[in-house]
């Protein structure tokens, strides 16, 4: 068993694997186990749990060793709810008087991501714009993908595409696990009616991807109402400028033909003068 590593989910149960070889039935009380844990950033080993014979020891709570399997040569070491801190390396001693075996395993705990997609469904106008948040948290380790896909009547097929897209540095808990957010921007026409948006979540700790779903519905802009209501303003302002250009064109006329008038008159009275002045 030396060099190998298991992975165990958060808050799940663990069964540590040490076997040792050759042996069917084994008298328990000529016999030790003792469990050492290391952790990885550490060069100090813990003592978790120690047997032998009629003694028994157990540092870490719940920790156990089935004595009946270990009449079978299985000393694989019981953790219950195992958390973030107890990933590292375990050593387990089976001392089978005078013999003496030694293994190590590797375990490594992951948590999977929690995913949410905001919103799931929208009802959006032509060229409007329509922010889409797809949000995954509480994950461990860090590295985790998010991309998008969409799927349309035109190609019914989920086609991986990144405009309009941005994600989010990812953050860390104050408990060690991670977030991360992935929006994407949406200003659709009329074609995309019935697009089908995906976001997909991607962790080492996920059998398979993680798989939500947006579905977008185009509505038509009101324009026949909003066009009419423009068109008779501009006709009713139009109308109005018409008007007051002929009432103001009325007052010029009648303002000149009276000057004429004037002019006229005076250009006789001009006339009449002269005649008379040469008559004289």
């Amino acid at each position: 068993m030396a060099g190998e590593t298991q992975t165990v989910l958060l808050n799940h149960n663990a069964t540590i694997i040490c076997k040792v070889q050759g042996y069917h039935h084994l008298d328990i009380t000529i016999m030790g186990i003792t469990w050492f844990w290391k952790h990885r950033v550490s060069a100090t080993e813990v003592k978790l749990f120690e047997f032998f014979g009629d003694h028994q020891m157990t540092v870490r709570p719940g920790a156990s060793v089935s004595p009946w399997r270990l009449k079978r040569g299985d000393a694989s070491l019981q953790l219950p709810g195992v958390q973030l801190w107890e990933a590292g390396e375990y050593r387990c001693e089976v001392v089978i008087t005078p013999h003496k075996a030694v293994g190590t395993v590797r375990l490594e705990v992951v948590a999977y991501p929690v995913s949410s997609l905001f919103p799931e469904q929208a009802m959006v106008k032509e060229n409007e714009e329509q922010l889409i948040s797809c949000m995954a948290s509480g994950f461990y380790p860090t590295n985790i993908t998010v991309t998008w896909k969409k799927w349309t009547p035109k190609n019914p097929q989920y086609v991986e595409f990144s405009e309009g897209v941005f994600t989010n540095r990812t953050t860390k808990n104050e408990d060690g696990m991670f977030n991360v957010t992935s929006f994407l921007m949406l200003k659709p026409s009329l074609e995309d009616n019935m697009t089908i948006y995906q976001c997909v979540v991607w962790h080492e700790s996920l059998p398979t991807s993680q798989r939500l779903n947006f579905s977008l519905t185009m509505i038509e802009s009101e324009k026949s109402p909003c066009t009419l209501k423009y068109i008779f303003l501009c006709a009713g302002i139009i109308f109005v400028i018409i008007l007051i250009l002929s009432i103001f064109w009325k007052q010029v006329l009648r303002q000149t033909n009276a000057l004429f008038s004037i002019l006229k008159a005076y250009s006789r009275n001009t006339q009449i003068d002269t005649r008379e002045t040469e008559e004289l």
